[in-house]
């Protein structure tokens, strides 16, 4: 972790929808940290490798976008 990097981590977490993806971000990140959203601060977020980000959902593909930039990573953890 670097400084002013924030680490959300939403691995067991049920997420079927970019609307479930979003209100489980913006709850540790507040609103200073998503702007309509889009990200304005150093952010990683982990999730798993299923339901919305099981590979076969193209709006699972969606965040990926906004995670864009270098300091900004999305982390899809699949089960060995």
């Amino acid at each position: 972790m670097t400084d002013g990097e924030l680490i959300v981590d939403l691995r067991g977490r049920r997420i079927e929808t970019l609307d479930d993806f979003w209100d489980a971000v913006s709850g540790p990140c507040g609103p200073d940290t998503i702007n309509t959203r889009g990200i304005s601060d150093f952010l990683v977020v982990h999730v798993d490798g299923r339901g919305l980000f099981d590979g076969s959902r193209r709006e699972g593909r969606a965040p990926a976008e906004v995670f864009d930039a270098p300091q900004n990573r999305l982390i899809v953890h699949t089960a060995a």
